[in-house]
């Protein structure tokens, strides 16, 4: 491999271990800091391509200073549905990115 392609996949490494750096931050940060709504399931999106599944859960909620906003639910199941009443935690300066909690009135 020439010195372009070692470069290359280097940035390509940076790259991926900074996202994956980031994500488990804010994932640990929202555990630890995160504050807790109920909030309803108001689209599943799939965007994945033919025989390719890549669902993404949002759900609206107030937050701490009364506004509303549409966050994804980053550990949702694919089967929640619109209207559904979740749990959710998000942190106070990330306030669209939200962890589920639990689903309620199973």
């Amino acid at each position: 491999m020439d010195t372009k392609g070692i470069v290359l996949w280097a940035v390509f490494l940076a790259v991926f271990a900074a996202g994956t750096l980031y994500s488990k931050r804010l994932k640990k940060q929202i555990s630890e800091d995160g504050i807790e709504v109920v909030g309803t399931v108001s689209r599943v999106v799939d965007d994945g391509s033919a025989g390719e599944i890549d669902v993404h859960v949002y759900a609206r909620y107030r937050t701490e200073d009364g506004g509303e906003v549409e966050g994804v639910v980053s550990n949702a199941p694919s089967d929640l549905v619109p209207g559904q009443q979740v749990r959710l935690r998000y942190h106070p300066r990330h306030r669209t990115n939200a962890r589920l909690v639990e689903v309620l009135g199973e």
